[in-house]
């Protein structure tokens, strides 16, 4: 099932290459962000907030039939936008296959090169709380 996930991270790839620019790129992420669910506010918590980033970001995970389900939001339109995408490929998926999955998308999309600092650090922050809950799901 792990290829499921390098499928979706190709998709996310392939969607952004019909971009030209970055400005362009951004306002998918911005509105991305803006198809989020709504986030209830008792998953607010000190337990489900991502450390590390600049703005406010809310991880809430369960495992739920062996799979890791991962509701999230940010108040920040840049970077609800990137909880949109890391919730697209790892969320419904098994902690094995999260953890044998590689994040290559990031670089692939050209993230590493394009984010602000702050937001990439918010984003591997993410990430790393993704796989640490994954390996605690095992």
């Amino acid at each position: 099932m792990a290829n499921n996930i390098a499928q979706l991270q190709a998709e996310l790839v392939d969607e952004f290459e019909i971009f030209d620019d970055w400005m362009s790129r951004y306002e998918y992420v911005i509105d991305l962000g803006r198809q989020l669910p709504e986030f209830p506010d008792d998953w607010r918590t000190e337990e489900n907030k991502i450390q590390g980033c600049q703005s406010q970001v809310w991880l809430h995970m369960q495992l739920q039939d062996g799979k890791v389900h991962i509701d999230g939001m940010s108040d920040a339109a840049i970077v609800s936008g990137l909880v949109a995408i890391v919730l697209r490929v790892y969320s419904g998926q098994t902690p094995q296959d999260i953890l044998d999955t590689k994040p290559d998308f990031i670089n692939d999309i050209g993230f590493n090169d394009h984010l602000s600092p702050t937001r990439s650090n918010g984003l591997h922050s993410m990430l790393r709380t993704i796989y640490q809950r994954a390996g605690q799901y095992l």
